[in-house]
């Protein structure tokens, strides 16, 4: 198992842990990736997984560009096609650092004038 799936992997039990129920994994379209999609009571969650044994680069967080973050919110608003009403939803990212340990940011994008990422 390469590492990105052992961070994923370390993701989904650390999040089922925290009570989230995963509905895909890996979901992809043309436009992107989501690594998990979760749900969280009725909040669809969809989660970025990133992991950096070294800060050489900057950290996980850092990996998350801008350009990642629109692709990322462009396959979730293709998966969203499927529901009408759109549930509620945001995006979070678990981070793993060189310790290993996870850190689970709640609502981790941001729209441009700097409130959460969300559909309604």
């Amino acid at each position: 198992m390469n590492r990105g799936k052992g961070a994923e992997s370390s993701a989904l039990s650390f999040l089922e842990g925290q009570g989230l129920d995963l509905l895909e994994r890996n979901y992809r379209c043309r436009m992107g990736e989501i690594d998990l999609v979760m749900k969280e009571g009725d909040t669809l969650v969809f989660v970025e997984v990133r992991q950096r044994s070294s800060p050489d680069f900057g950290g996980a967080a850092e990996s998350i560009t801008p350009a990642k973050q629109k692709r990322i919110l462009a396959a979730a608003k293709h998966y969203l096609m499927q529901f009408e009403p759109v549930p509620d939803c945001r995006f979070d990212a678990v981070l793993f650092g060189e310790d290993g340990k996870p850190e689970w940011i709640r609502n981790a994008f941001l729209e441009q004038d700097g409130s959460a990422a969300r559909f309604r």
